[in-house]
């Protein structure tokens, strides 16, 4: 089953697990927003919204940013996708986005770039980890169409 979450989200309102009950879920969980490979994942499952929600499948996008960059990064890219803020990490450690990493030879604990696809029943369905950006919104769509 999908751990449970309460968020807050772009917008001042807050998310939880329980509000996509009987639907199935993409979340994105990303680094930074407004980094090079952040900004083109977001807008590549905003272009795709409309399929995913055609599909009966809803986007969340899930970072460590504030709710302030979370809006900036909204505002600034035209994204049409929820962005929720997980300033103190607990969701991101849940569904095993929060780990070591490693760059230019140096160990660090950050955000690994994951996305998780819970079905209908709110059972993990997917989990793609070190998530390669290009087509990747693609392939999440191609696969929930198959639930």
């Amino acid at each position: 089953m999908a751990p449970s979450f309460i968020l807050p989200r772009d917008g001042g309102s807050s998310v939880s697990l329980q509000d996509f009950a009987g639907k199935k879920l993409v979340l994105f969980f990303y680094p930074r927003a407004n980094t090079p490979g952040c900004t083109k994942e977001a807008i590549d499952f905003t272009r795709l919204a409309g399929a995913f929600a055609k599909d009966g499948t809803a986007v969340l996008g899930i970072s460590a940013d504030s709710l302030k960059a979370q809006e900036s990064f909204r505002d600034k890219h035209k994204l049409a996708v929820p962005l929720l803020s997980d300033e103190r990490r607990e969701m991101l450690e849940a569904y095993g986005a929060w780990g070591e990493k490693s760059m230019y030879g140096k160990s660090f604990l950050g955000i690994i770039r994951t996305t998780v696809l819970i079905d209908a029943k709110g059972r993990i369905a997917k989990v793609w980890r070190n998530v390669r950006v290009d087509g990747h919104a693609e392939e999440v769509l191609a696969f929930a169409r198959t639930l």
